[in-house]
Protein backbone atom coordinates (compact mmCIF):
# COMPACT_ATOMS: atom_id res chain seq x y z
CA UNK A 1 0.00 0.00 0.00
CA UNK A 2 2.04 2.55 -1.69
CA UNK A 3 1.68 6.91 -0.94
CA UNK A 4 1.17 8.61 -3.87
CA UNK A 5 -0.45 11.70 -2.99
CA UNK A 6 0.05 14.20 -0.15
CA UNK A 7 -2.08 17.57 0.40
CA UNK A 8 -1.61 20.25 2.87
CA UNK A 9 -5.12 21.72 3.49
CA UNK A 10 -4.79 25.43 5.30
CA UNK A 11 -8.65 26.84 6.09
CA UNK A 12 -10.03 29.17 8.54
CA UNK A 13 -13.67 28.05 10.40
CA UNK A 14 -13.24 30.63 12.95
CA UNK A 15 -9.57 30.01 13.65
CA UNK A 16 -6.99 28.28 11.16
CA UNK A 17 -6.47 24.57 10.79
CA UNK A 18 -3.29 22.92 9.10
CA UNK A 19 -4.31 19.23 7.51
CA UNK A 20 -2.38 16.82 6.09
CA UNK A 21 -4.16 14.53 3.69
CA UNK A 22 -2.22 11.19 2.54
CA UNK A 23 -3.54 9.16 0.05
CA UNK A 24 -2.51 5.52 -1.18
CA UNK A 25 -2.73 3.45 -4.14
CA UNK A 26 -5.53 1.50 -3.08
CA UNK A 27 -7.81 4.25 -2.45
CA UNK A 28 -7.33 4.56 1.21
CA UNK A 29 -6.57 8.09 2.49
CA UNK A 30 -5.73 9.51 6.43
CA UNK A 31 -5.67 12.84 7.66
CA UNK A 32 -3.50 14.45 10.61
CA UNK A 33 -3.39 17.16 12.38
CA UNK A 34 -0.94 19.77 11.40
CA UNK A 35 -1.87 23.08 13.65
CA UNK A 36 0.96 25.28 15.14
CA UNK A 37 -1.03 28.15 16.84
CA UNK A 38 0.37 31.14 15.85
CA UNK A 39 2.73 29.79 12.81
CA UNK A 40 0.33 27.69 10.69
CA UNK A 41 2.52 28.39 8.09
CA UNK A 42 5.65 27.33 8.99
CA UNK A 43 4.40 23.98 9.19
CA UNK A 44 2.79 24.21 6.02
CA UNK A 45 6.23 24.78 4.00
CA UNK A 46 7.76 21.99 5.94
CA UNK A 47 5.51 19.76 4.73
CA UNK A 48 4.89 20.68 1.52
CA UNK A 49 8.48 21.46 0.88
CA UNK A 50 10.15 18.44 2.60
CA UNK A 51 8.35 16.21 4.17
CA UNK A 52 5.55 15.18 1.26
CA UNK A 53 7.88 14.58 -1.43
CA UNK A 54 10.12 11.73 0.79
CA UNK A 55 6.50 10.21 1.66
CA UNK A 56 5.38 9.53 -2.02
CA UNK A 57 5.89 5.73 -2.76
CA UNK A 58 6.74 4.53 1.15
CA UNK A 59 5.15 1.88 1.99
CA UNK A 60 2.08 3.33 4.22
CA UNK A 61 2.08 0.39 7.13
CA UNK A 62 5.52 0.77 7.98
CA UNK A 63 4.86 3.78 10.59
CA UNK A 64 7.62 3.11 12.70
CA UNK A 65 9.83 3.04 9.97
CA UNK A 66 8.28 6.27 8.21
CA UNK A 67 8.41 7.73 11.90
CA UNK A 68 12.24 7.29 12.69
CA UNK A 69 12.73 8.51 9.28
CA UNK A 70 11.32 11.67 9.44
CA UNK A 71 12.93 12.21 13.08
CA UNK A 72 16.39 10.80 12.59
CA UNK A 73 17.08 11.22 8.85
CA UNK A 74 16.00 14.93 9.00
CA UNK A 75 18.96 16.02 11.42
CA UNK A 76 17.84 19.12 13.46
CA UNK A 77 15.71 17.28 15.58
CA UNK A 78 12.77 18.11 17.97
CA UNK A 79 11.09 21.41 17.64
CA UNK A 80 7.86 22.66 17.09
CA UNK A 81 7.95 22.62 13.88
CA UNK A 82 9.26 19.64 12.76
CA UNK A 83 7.42 17.51 15.08
CA UNK A 84 4.06 18.67 14.57
CA UNK A 85 4.71 17.70 10.89
CA UNK A 86 6.05 14.41 11.84
CA UNK A 87 2.76 14.24 14.06
CA UNK A 88 0.35 14.68 11.04
CA UNK A 89 2.12 11.85 9.05
CA UNK A 90 1.80 9.70 12.31
CA UNK A 91 -1.90 10.63 12.87
CA UNK A 92 -2.59 9.67 8.79
CA UNK A 93 -0.79 6.73 9.09
CA UNK A 94 -2.53 5.53 12.18
CA UNK A 95 -5.65 6.90 10.39
CA UNK A 96 -5.06 4.58 7.17
CA UNK A 97 -4.01 1.63 8.78
CA UNK A 98 -6.95 1.50 10.79
CA UNK A 99 -9.20 1.96 7.88
CA UNK A 100 -7.66 -0.93 5.93
CA UNK A 101 -8.16 -3.10 8.91
CA UNK A 102 -11.70 -2.09 9.16
CA UNK A 103 -10.96 -0.96 13.00
CA UNK A 104 -11.33 2.10 14.97
CA UNK A 105 -7.70 2.87 15.82
CA UNK A 106 -8.09 2.43 19.39
CA UNK A 107 -8.43 -1.54 18.50
CA UNK A 108 -4.86 -1.06 16.73
CA UNK A 109 -3.14 0.44 19.70
CA UNK A 110 -4.45 -2.39 21.78
CA UNK A 111 -7.89 -2.12 22.44
CA UNK A 112 -9.85 0.07 25.42
CA UNK A 113 -8.73 0.14 28.93
CA UNK A 114 -11.48 1.91 29.44
CA UNK A 115 -15.74 2.69 28.45
CA UNK A 116 -15.34 6.36 28.53
CA UNK A 117 -12.83 9.31 28.66
CA UNK A 118 -13.21 11.51 31.48
CA UNK A 119 -12.86 15.47 29.82
CA UNK A 120 -12.56 18.65 31.71
CA UNK A 121 -14.42 21.68 30.70
CA UNK A 122 -13.36 25.41 30.49
CA UNK A 123 -14.89 28.26 32.89
CA UNK A 124 -14.22 31.07 33.44
CA UNK A 125 -15.49 35.07 33.53
CA UNK A 126 -13.93 38.78 34.72
CA UNK A 127 -14.50 38.62 38.82
CA UNK A 128 -15.37 35.62 40.82
CA UNK A 129 -18.98 35.61 40.80
CA UNK A 130 -18.99 35.14 36.86
CA UNK A 131 -16.70 31.93 37.52
CA UNK A 132 -19.19 30.61 39.74
CA UNK A 133 -22.38 31.20 37.41
CA UNK A 134 -19.95 29.51 34.62
CA UNK A 135 -18.80 26.65 36.67
CA UNK A 136 -22.60 26.00 37.09
CA UNK A 137 -23.03 25.83 33.37
CA UNK A 138 -20.72 23.49 33.22
CA UNK A 139 -22.04 21.13 35.77
CA UNK A 140 -25.47 21.49 34.26
CA UNK A 141 -23.95 20.14 30.98
CA UNK A 142 -23.03 16.83 32.87
CA UNK A 143 -19.11 17.87 33.51
CA UNK A 144 -17.45 16.39 36.49
CA UNK A 145 -14.12 18.70 36.18
CA UNK A 146 -13.41 22.05 35.11
CA UNK A 147 -10.41 24.43 35.21
CA UNK A 148 -11.20 27.86 36.47
CA UNK A 149 -9.45 31.00 35.40
CA UNK A 150 -10.53 34.42 36.01
CA UNK A 151 -10.05 38.32 35.76
CA UNK A 152 -7.56 39.61 38.22
CA UNK A 153 -8.74 43.07 39.31
CA UNK A 154 -6.31 45.89 38.04
CA UNK A 155 -5.23 44.04 34.95
CA UNK A 156 -7.31 45.20 31.75
CA UNK A 157 -6.59 41.42 30.15
CA UNK A 158 -5.98 37.93 31.75
CA UNK A 159 -4.86 34.59 30.33
CA UNK A 160 -8.12 32.54 29.74
CA UNK A 161 -10.97 35.03 30.50
CA UNK A 162 -12.45 35.86 26.79
CA UNK A 163 -13.80 39.63 25.99
CA UNK A 164 -17.41 40.24 27.10
CA UNK A 165 -20.04 37.39 26.36
CA UNK A 166 -17.75 35.56 23.40
CA UNK A 167 -15.40 32.68 24.10
CA UNK A 168 -11.77 33.15 24.71
CA UNK A 169 -9.52 33.23 21.48
CA UNK A 170 -6.05 34.09 22.22
CA UNK A 171 -5.19 34.30 18.87
CA UNK A 172 -6.50 37.69 18.58
CA UNK A 173 -4.87 40.32 16.14
CA UNK A 174 -2.30 39.92 13.11
CA UNK A 175 0.47 41.62 14.90
CA UNK A 176 0.84 39.82 18.84
CA UNK A 177 -1.21 42.09 20.88
CA UNK A 178 -0.04 43.11 24.78
CA UNK A 179 -1.15 41.94 27.71
CA UNK A 180 0.06 43.43 31.09
CA UNK A 181 0.86 41.48 34.21
CA UNK A 182 1.38 41.77 37.73
CA UNK A 183 2.47 38.64 39.36
CA UNK A 184 1.13 39.98 43.42
CA UNK A 185 -2.30 41.23 42.18
CA UNK A 186 -2.65 37.64 40.28
CA UNK A 187 -1.33 35.62 43.82
CA UNK A 188 -3.67 37.50 45.95
CA UNK A 189 -6.88 36.96 43.88
CA UNK A 190 -6.43 32.96 43.24
CA UNK A 191 -6.62 31.76 46.12
CA UNK A 192 -9.87 34.01 47.09
CA UNK A 193 -11.41 32.79 43.35
CA UNK A 194 -11.09 28.91 44.67
CA UNK A 195 -12.26 29.48 48.40
CA UNK A 196 -15.52 30.81 46.92
CA UNK A 197 -15.53 28.03 44.70
CA UNK A 198 -15.07 25.44 47.03
CA UNK A 199 -18.00 26.89 49.67
CA UNK A 200 -20.37 27.31 46.67
CA UNK A 201 -19.88 23.61 45.06
CA UNK A 202 -18.16 21.31 47.97
CA UNK A 203 -15.81 18.70 47.46
CA UNK A 204 -17.04 16.39 44.95
CA UNK A 205 -16.17 18.68 41.80
CA UNK A 206 -12.87 18.49 40.38
CA UNK A 207 -11.19 21.55 40.00
CA UNK A 208 -8.08 22.66 37.57
CA UNK A 209 -5.87 25.67 37.24
CA UNK A 210 -3.63 27.05 34.51
CA UNK A 211 -0.96 29.27 35.72
CA UNK A 212 0.80 29.10 32.16
CA UNK A 213 4.05 29.97 32.92
CA UNK A 214 3.87 33.17 34.80
CA UNK A 215 5.28 32.45 38.08
CA UNK A 216 8.72 31.81 39.54
CA UNK A 217 9.43 28.15 41.39
CA UNK A 218 9.62 29.82 44.88
CA UNK A 219 6.29 31.83 44.10
CA UNK A 220 4.29 28.67 42.30
CA UNK A 221 5.46 26.71 45.54
CA UNK A 222 3.84 29.58 48.01
CA UNK A 223 0.31 29.33 45.79
CA UNK A 224 0.30 25.53 45.49
CA UNK A 225 0.77 25.47 49.08
CA UNK A 226 -2.03 28.68 49.89
CA UNK A 227 -4.21 26.43 47.33
CA UNK A 228 -3.59 23.19 49.14
CA UNK A 229 -7.23 23.77 51.56
CA UNK A 230 -9.19 23.43 47.89
CA UNK A 231 -7.82 20.38 47.06
CA UNK A 232 -6.68 21.37 43.24
CA UNK A 233 -6.70 18.51 40.63
CA UNK A 234 -3.95 19.87 39.26
CA UNK A 235 -1.93 23.66 39.25
CA UNK A 236 -0.64 23.72 35.71
CA UNK A 237 2.22 25.19 34.01
CA UNK A 238 3.23 27.03 37.22
CA UNK A 239 6.85 28.26 35.84
CA UNK A 240 8.72 27.66 32.24
CA UNK A 241 9.47 24.68 31.94
CA UNK A 242 12.83 24.95 29.82
CA UNK A 243 14.73 24.20 33.21
CA UNK A 244 13.44 21.04 34.27
CA UNK A 245 14.90 20.86 37.52
CA UNK A 246 12.79 24.14 38.53
CA UNK A 247 9.82 21.60 39.84
CA UNK A 248 12.00 20.27 42.38
CA UNK A 249 11.88 23.80 44.66
CA UNK A 250 8.44 23.79 43.66
CA UNK A 251 7.84 19.92 44.71
CA UNK A 252 9.85 20.14 48.37
CA UNK A 253 6.93 22.78 49.50
CA UNK A 254 3.31 22.17 48.29
CA UNK A 255 1.33 18.68 47.92
CA UNK A 256 -0.65 20.39 45.03
CA UNK A 257 -0.91 18.11 42.18
CA UNK A 258 1.07 19.80 39.02
CA UNK A 259 0.52 19.50 35.70
CA UNK A 260 2.87 20.26 32.87
CA UNK A 261 3.73 19.64 28.88
CA UNK A 262 1.64 20.93 26.39
CA UNK A 263 4.22 22.97 24.77
CA UNK A 264 6.45 19.72 24.92
CA UNK A 265 7.90 18.52 21.69
CA UNK A 266 9.39 14.68 22.70
CA UNK A 267 10.27 12.49 25.58
CA UNK A 268 13.30 14.67 26.26
CA UNK A 269 11.28 17.71 27.10
CA UNK A 270 10.05 15.74 30.29
CA UNK A 271 12.68 13.01 30.94
CA UNK A 272 13.77 14.53 34.34
CA UNK A 273 10.16 15.68 34.80
CA UNK A 274 8.52 12.16 34.66
CA UNK A 275 11.78 9.87 36.25
CA UNK A 276 12.25 12.69 39.42
CA UNK A 277 8.48 12.14 39.96
CA UNK A 278 8.40 15.92 39.95
CA UNK A 279 4.83 16.05 37.96
CA UNK A 280 1.65 14.15 38.67
CA UNK A 281 0.46 14.70 35.09
CA UNK A 282 2.12 14.60 31.24
CA UNK A 283 0.49 17.15 29.29
CA UNK A 284 1.87 16.88 25.11
CA UNK A 285 -0.34 16.06 22.92
CA UNK A 286 -0.37 13.64 19.92
CA UNK A 287 -0.35 17.15 17.61
CA UNK A 288 2.94 18.53 18.59
CA UNK A 289 5.00 16.13 20.28
CA UNK A 290 5.37 13.35 17.23
CA UNK A 291 1.93 11.97 16.90
CA UNK A 292 0.76 8.61 18.40
CA UNK A 293 3.76 6.79 17.89
CA UNK A 294 5.37 9.06 20.19
CA UNK A 295 2.92 9.84 22.51
CA UNK A 296 2.96 6.22 23.52
CA UNK A 297 6.37 6.52 24.15
CA UNK A 298 6.02 9.24 26.54
CA UNK A 299 3.14 7.54 28.28
CA UNK A 300 4.78 4.55 28.49
CA UNK A 301 7.79 5.87 30.46
CA UNK A 302 5.67 8.35 32.74
CA UNK A 303 3.58 5.08 34.07
CA UNK A 304 6.81 3.80 35.48
CA UNK A 305 6.80 6.87 37.68
CA UNK A 306 3.17 6.84 38.35
CA UNK A 307 2.60 10.12 36.26
CA UNK A 308 -0.89 9.78 34.38
CA UNK A 309 -1.61 11.73 30.78
CA UNK A 310 -3.88 14.61 31.13
CA UNK A 311 -3.58 15.78 26.95
CA UNK A 312 -4.19 19.17 26.20
CA UNK A 313 -7.07 20.05 24.07
CA UNK A 314 -7.84 23.30 23.17
CA UNK A 315 -9.59 24.95 20.15
CA UNK A 316 -6.10 25.04 18.91
CA UNK A 317 -5.81 21.47 18.22
CA UNK A 318 -8.23 20.67 15.00
CA UNK A 319 -10.73 17.91 15.65
CA UNK A 320 -8.14 15.22 13.81
CA UNK A 321 -6.40 15.77 17.11
CA UNK A 322 -9.31 15.30 19.35
CA UNK A 323 -10.25 12.15 17.49
CA UNK A 324 -7.05 10.69 17.57
CA UNK A 325 -6.35 12.08 21.56
CA UNK A 326 -9.50 9.74 22.52
CA UNK A 327 -8.31 6.67 20.71
CA UNK A 328 -4.78 7.39 22.68
CA UNK A 329 -6.77 8.09 25.64
CA UNK A 330 -9.22 5.14 25.65
CA UNK A 331 -6.13 2.92 25.28
CA UNK A 332 -3.57 4.38 27.50
CA UNK A 333 -2.95 2.40 30.81
CA UNK A 334 -1.99 5.67 32.72
CA UNK A 335 -4.89 7.76 31.84
CA UNK A 336 -5.90 10.62 33.93
CA UNK A 337 -8.07 13.57 32.29
CA UNK A 338 -8.50 14.64 28.76
CA UNK A 339 -9.04 18.49 28.14
CA UNK A 340 -11.97 19.66 26.10
CA UNK A 341 -12.69 23.29 24.32
CA UNK A 342 -15.76 22.69 22.05
CA UNK A 343 -14.94 23.86 18.73
CA UNK A 344 -17.72 26.39 16.95
CA UNK A 345 -20.29 24.86 14.35
CA UNK A 346 -18.21 26.13 11.31
CA UNK A 347 -15.42 23.76 12.52
CA UNK A 348 -17.76 21.08 13.35
CA UNK A 349 -19.10 20.64 9.75
CA UNK A 350 -15.87 21.13 8.06
CA UNK A 351 -14.50 18.32 10.61
CA UNK A 352 -17.22 15.34 10.76
CA UNK A 353 -16.45 13.37 13.28
CA UNK A 354 -17.57 10.24 15.25
CA UNK A 355 -16.98 11.06 18.89
CA UNK A 356 -19.23 11.59 21.03
CA UNK A 357 -20.13 13.46 24.53
CA UNK A 358 -21.87 11.72 27.43
CA UNK A 359 -21.68 13.26 30.74
CA UNK A 360 -18.72 14.63 31.65
CA UNK A 361 -16.75 12.22 29.03
CA UNK A 362 -16.33 11.43 25.52
CA UNK A 363 -16.22 7.83 23.62
CA UNK A 364 -13.92 7.85 20.73
CA UNK A 365 -16.96 6.37 18.45
CA UNK A 366 -16.50 3.19 16.38
CA UNK A 367 -15.61 4.10 12.90
CA UNK A 368 -12.98 2.89 10.92
CA UNK A 369 -9.59 5.10 11.75
CA UNK A 370 -9.64 7.68 13.99
CA UNK A 371 -13.15 8.79 12.99
CA UNK A 372 -12.36 12.57 11.87
CA UNK A 373 -12.74 13.63 8.19
CA UNK A 374 -12.62 16.81 6.58
CA UNK A 375 -14.89 18.32 3.81
CA UNK A 376 -12.44 19.95 1.26
CA UNK A 377 -15.09 22.06 -0.82
CA UNK A 378 -16.37 23.27 2.40
CA UNK A 379 -13.28 23.89 3.77
CA UNK A 380 -11.96 26.15 0.85
CA UNK A 381 -14.75 28.39 1.51
CA UNK A 382 -13.02 29.67 4.71
CA UNK A 383 -9.19 30.56 4.06
CA UNK A 384 -6.30 31.12 6.11
CA UNK A 385 -6.29 34.43 8.60
CA UNK A 386 -3.21 35.25 10.29
CA UNK A 387 -3.70 35.17 13.87
CA UNK A 388 -0.71 35.67 16.44
CA UNK A 389 -0.72 35.09 19.88
CA UNK A 390 -0.27 37.72 22.49
CA UNK A 391 2.63 38.64 24.61
CA UNK A 392 2.90 39.88 28.25
CA UNK A 393 5.15 42.65 30.02
CA UNK A 394 4.95 43.77 33.43
CA UNK A 395 3.68 46.91 34.25
CA UNK A 396 7.04 48.60 34.22
CA UNK A 397 7.08 47.16 30.15
CA UNK A 398 9.51 44.43 30.94
CA UNK A 399 8.88 40.85 28.67
CA UNK A 400 7.26 38.44 30.79
CA UNK A 401 6.16 34.92 29.87
CA UNK A 402 2.78 34.55 28.17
Amino acid sequence: MKIIEGKVIVCSPGRNFVTLKLVTDEGIYGIGDATLNGREKSVVSFLEDYVVPCLIGQDASRIEDIWQYLYRGVYWRRGAVNMTAIAAVDMALWDIKAKAANMPLYQLLGGKSRDKVMVYAHANGHDIEEVVDEVGKCLEQGYQAVRVQCGIPGLDKTYGVGKKNERYEPADSSIPSEHVWNTTKYMTHVPQLFRRLRDVYGDQLELLHDVHHRLTPIEAARLGKELEPCRLFWMEDPVPAENQESFRLIRQHTTTPLAVGEVFNSIFDCKSLIEEQLIDYIRATVVHAGGITHLRRIADFASLYHVRTGCHGATDLSPVSMGSALHFDSWVPNFGIQEHMAHNELTEAVFSHGYQFEAGHFVPGERPGHGVDIDEQLAKKYPYKRACLPVNRLEDGTLWNW
